[in-house]
């Protein structure tokens, strides 16, 4: 006889079929940007959207400059209730348009060297040993675009992914920006080496401050994790290590602050140069 206490009860079973379908939800929409001009940022950049959902009722300021540039496009434009779009939105201001993508494409390395080939400039290229925060990865996205930075490389595990919170973090830089997916930074930085990039850890224990370190010619930047900093597999690979004075009592900065300040070095530099 069946033991009808380990039987789960209807109000279980409506759970675990919420909780189903939610999931099913979540996954289904993954891959979206949102917010006005992350959407429109998107749109002029001639990147792949499957469609463009807007809130009802939401036709004025550059809404409307998205839907044209959709309909010129050809670019499928559904418009939902505001509950339906707050369902499908991964952020809370999401501003009355969600753009569905497919997944973002990554690079690999031989690309971003390939490109600065074209530009005919000595390679710059951003190394994230496990940076975490989307929003610190969007903010370097952001930044390295700005600075010229030919592409930025982060590793497969244990790192943010490109997703709709650092696509809106970089304000759109993202489209604009070759990123590469490796599997083990201390290979991708060896690989770099043998093209003939020098490669600059960044290490508050380091001897030598940032701008006393000569930042021209082809070179790779490596920024740490956020708590842990560079790994000491990865910081063994550098070619030289540096840091950022500090003189506050804090003995740390953003990881995204940092890696805005030692860019901006290199570009400094390349121009004096």
């Amino acid at each position: 006889m069946k033991n009808k206490g380990n039987k789960p009860n209807k109000k279980s079973i409506e759970k675990i079929a919420n909780v189903k379908v939610n999931d099913k939800e979540n996954k289904k929409f993954d891959d979206q940007i949102e917010g006005r001009n992350s959407v429109l940022e998107l749109l002029e950049s001639g990147k792949d959207i499957n469609k463009i959902f807007v809130t009802r009722g939401e036709k004025h300021g550059s809404i409307n400059k998205i839907l044209a540039i959709a309909k010129e496009r050809k670019i499928i434009v559904v418009e939902k209730d505001k509950k339906q779009m707050e369902e499908i939105a991964q952020e809370e201001n999401y501003q009355g348009v969600i753009a569905i993508v497919p997944p973002f494409e990554y690079v690999e390395i031989e690309d971003i060297l390939d490109y600065a080939k074209e530009k005919k400039e000595d390679p710059f290229v951003i190394i994230l040993d496990g940076i975490e925060d989307p929003h610190n990865l969007g903010s370097i996205i952001r930044t390295a675009e700005t600075a010229g930075v030919h592409g930025i490389i982060i590793p497969k595990r244990r790192s943010a992914l490109v997703n709709s919170t650092v696509n809106k973090a970089s304000a759109g830089a993202v489209e604009h920006m070759k990123i590469a997916r490796v599997t083990n930074i201390s290979d991708a930085i060896e690989k770099l080496k043998q093209e003939g990039l020098w490669i600059c850890g960044t290490d508050v224990n380091a001897s030598k401050y940032y701008y006393n370190q000569d930042l021209t010619g082809p070179l790779g930047i490596v920024i740490g994790n956020e708590g842990k900093g560079i790994s000491e597999k990865v910081k063994k690979n550098c070619d030289f290590n540096v840091k950022i004075p500090m003189k506050g009592k804090i003995s740390s900065l953003n990881a995204s602050v940092s890696a805005g300040i030692i860019m901006y070095e290199v570009v400094k530099q390349r121009i004096i140069k």
